[in-house]
């Protein structure tokens, strides 16, 4: 029981850094190579895992249009939603095969955040999104969301 308990915890108190995480992986919608991606409809599967402990794998459908599709970097890069901390994109490279990047952000809650997706088909990316947060100094927890893109289709 007490295990239970100290999971339950531990997912509460994760909210903000999860919220984090979870926004920026779904923000990085669907794949490439050297001659492009395709606009359509993607499936993206995102597995998070918060200090080790695995939580609820979540599914969700994006269009991609082709204005998407012309501006990749645009499109994969993170965007930052926080309150009370300043973030900065302090690593950027992308590739028509790879995509990577590092945010910081410091204020009330300290967090580095760093994606590293590959795109190994038109239709098909894998990536990882590592979250890891500290306030005052004091480690809080780490997040690790691993990430699967799919086209499955046109838009509706």
């Amino acid at each position: 029981m007490q295990r239970k308990t100290m999971k339950s915890r531990v997912w509460r108190g994760s909210e903000l850094v999860l919220g984090l995480a979870f926004a920026l992986a779904v923000l990085a919608p669907g794949g490439g190579r050297a001659d492009g991606i395709e606009a359509g409809l993607w499936q993206v599967i995102n597995k998070p895992a918060i200090d080790g402990v695995a939580g609820p794998t979540a599914r969700t459908m994006r269009c991609l249009t082709e204005a998407d599709v012309a501006d990749l970097a645009k499109t994969f890069s993170p965007v930052s939603r926080t309150v009370n901390s300043a973030c900065d994109l302090v690593e950027h490279e992308f590739s028509p095969q790879r995509l990577k990047w590092r945010l910081q952000c410091t204020g009330q809650v300290d967090m580095e955040v760093a994606g590293d997706f590959i795109f190994d088909a038109a239709d098909h990316y894998t990536g990882v999104v590592t979250a890891r947060s500290s306030m005052g100094g004091r480690p809080m927890q780490d997040v690790l969301t691993e990430i699967e893109g799919k086209r499955v289709g046109p838009c509706p």
